[in-house]
């Protein structure tokens, strides 16, 4: 285009134009602009002024003759401006007319090509992050992989664990009856240690009630363990806790306790039974029971069929219970009673006078030592939390608050009210202070061989599940033909040992002191401890804490003194 000087002058009349406009603050419309672009295609005066018109009725922000009207240099301007363009040559409208709708085009197919580009970016850029995204799962992935070999603790399994059947009401009375056993008979003798005096009772049942809560809370913790790894053992607890080269440490002292359990118990069978049996030989008395009763329950494969045995067992130690009770209550054994003539002298009731203070003195620690493991039944945990049905750990926990509940009542009772009957003369087998005439207490006795008869195959689930650690048979091949196989081997060379030997009460009693408080305190506090580190303070009194209990009670065994489970 040709800027020629008419040209020119139009461009110079809008920049004075534009110039008054910004010096009045004059506000322009789009009316008003439309009237100028009227008069740039040459438009008449008339349609001019009826835009005017438009603009003062309809424009409420700008009014052509209320703002022009005072304005002289903007009156000026604009004249001056649209004679300028009213004499504008027709090549500048046409060009300006040109410039518009080319520009128009352009920043549209711009507009367009932008958009195009943004869509192929988009859509490359989100096929890169999916990529990368893949990329970074696998990646991922494959770290959690090393890091979860390279760990010893092994990710928690999902709770529950295992596809146990048995309801806690079922499981409730195989545990009572797994930790009450014949050694609850004793504990009347434990208080004799330190105290003569009938008080002496009331802190000996604060100490039962506080070894029994404390031996349930690391029953609990070895389930805890089992939740957390996944484990289904005692052993394969310890080997995803401390060390898979070690784990063999509890096993062998699992197997060992339940060895020296079953021990006990037919050598106890064996010697009892023959008062109420006309057998005369020990022998052919251990054989028979074993033959008819013991092997019958050992066959059975898991807790849940132990129920009903379990069930009469419980029931015996109760009613044993009660009778002590009555006796008591009754004054059937005070001073001038007539069955107290058929009570030997030295198992006659004596009292003195160290009552409730005596607690505090260095003997009592005797009365502890017994406590330390008359709760014990640790090594089957495991198995306890792998047939609950549902079993999380709040399910769990139920279960071992009830069991051992009834358990501390059980053992509380007895110890008081044996103890407050018969004082510093009560027997290590407190049974033996009562006249054997007496009905009720004759009732007992062979509740209590019930009640032993159907503890037996508790304790030998345990040993015999200890045996298959041991060797590495997994639970998935313990089939029917290999159990039926280890319990019989098992139980004949029990029952050989028993023939064999006549007492044992040294090696049960150091073996409870030693084995019993690992498998009861330190085993579950170090285990807890490692798969969770905000409880190792408390894991390190209780593992503490058996640790003394153990130094204690091997020196008490190894000088003569103290009691067994």
């Amino acid at each position: 285009m040709m800027i020629n000087r008419k040209n020119l002058s139009c461009l110079l009349v809008w920049a004075l134009l534009a110039a008054a406009c910004e010096a009045s603050q004059f506000q322009p419309s789009t009316t008003m602009s439309a009237n100028l672009a009227q008069e740039l295609r040459g438009g008449s005066s008339k349609n001019n002024q009826k835009g005017k018109a438009a603009a003062k009725s309809g424009d409420s922000k700008w009014s052509w003759d209320e703002q022009a009207e005072n304005n002289v240099p903007l009156k000026l301007a604009i004249g001056v401006s649209l004679f300028a363009l009213k004499s504008a040559s027709p090549e500048l409208k046409q060009n300006l007319s040109s410039w518009a709708s080319n520009l128009g085009s352009s920043v549209k197919n711009g507009a367009s090509n932008i958009g195009e580009s943004v869509k192929s970016g988009a859509s490359t850029l989100g096929d890169s992050v999916s990529q990368l995204g893949d990329s970074v799962k696998t990646t991922a992935s494959n770290i959690g992989d090393q890091v979860q070999r390279a760990l010893p603790i092994r990710p928690a399994a999902p709770q529950p664990m295992g596809t146990g059947t048995a309801s806690i009401s079922d499981l409730v009375f195989n545990l009572v009856k797994a930790i009450v056993g014949v050694g609850v008979l004793s504990l009347p003798s434990g208080i004799v240690a330190f105290g003569s005096s009938p008080s002496a009772a009331l802190p000996a049942i604060v100490l039962v009630i506080a070894m029994g809560a404390i031996s349930a809370v690391g029953f609990s913790l070895i389930a805890q363990v089992c939740a957390k790894t996944g484990a289904q053992t005692y052993r394969e607890a310890w080997a995803k806790t401390v060390s898979p080269k070690t784990s063999w440490i509890p096993t062998v002292c699992s197997l060992c306790k339940t060895f020296l359990a079953c021990l006990s118990y037919s050598m106890v069978l064996a010697d009892s039974l023959r008062a109420f049996v006309p057998i005369e030989s020990r022998t052919t008395m251990l054989l028979s029971v074993t033959a008819t009763v013991l092997l019958p329950l050992c066959w059975k494969k898991d807790l849940k069929s132990l129920v009903p045995f379990s069930i009469l067992g419980v029931l015996g130690m109760i009613y044993t219970t009660l009778a002590m009770a009555f006796r008591y209550f009754h004054g059937s054994y005070q001073a001038g009673s007539p069955i107290l003539r058929a009570v030997p002298d030295a198992l006659k009731p004596a009292f003195g006078d160290d009552g409730w203070q005596a607690v505090f003195r260095p003997q009592s620690i005797v009365f502890v030592s017994m406590l330390s493991t008359a709760y014990m039944c640790h090594f089957n945990s495991p198995k306890f939390y792998r047939e609950l049905k549902d079993n999380t750990i709040p399910r769990f926990n139920r279960l071992v608050a009830m069991g051992f509940g009834v358990a501390i009542l059980i053992s509380a009772t007895v110890a008081a009210v044996g103890f407050a009957t018969f004082g510093k003369a009560c027997d290590g087998f407190v049974l033996n202070n009562y006249a054997e005439n007496d009905v009720w207490i004759g009732l007992s006795r062979i509740a209590v061989s019930v009640s032993l008869i159907f503890s037996y195959p508790i304790s030998f689930q345990g040993l015999r599940d200890g045996v298959l650690d041991m060797v590495g048979t997994p639970l998935d091949e313990r089939t029917d033909a290999v159990l039926n196989q280890s319990t019989l081997i098992l139980l004949t060379l029990v029952t050989i040992a028993a023939t064999l030997l006549t007492d044992v009460s040294f090696v049960v009693a150091f073996g409870g002191a030693t084995l019993g408080n690992l498998l009861v305190y330190i085993f579950p506090a170090l285990m807890f401890g490692i798969v969770t580190p905000g409880a190792r303070v408390p894991s390190a009194i209780l593992g503490i804490t058996g640790v003394i209990f153990g130094v204690i009670g091997s020196i008490l065994t190894l000088k003569g003194t103290g009691g067994a489970h």
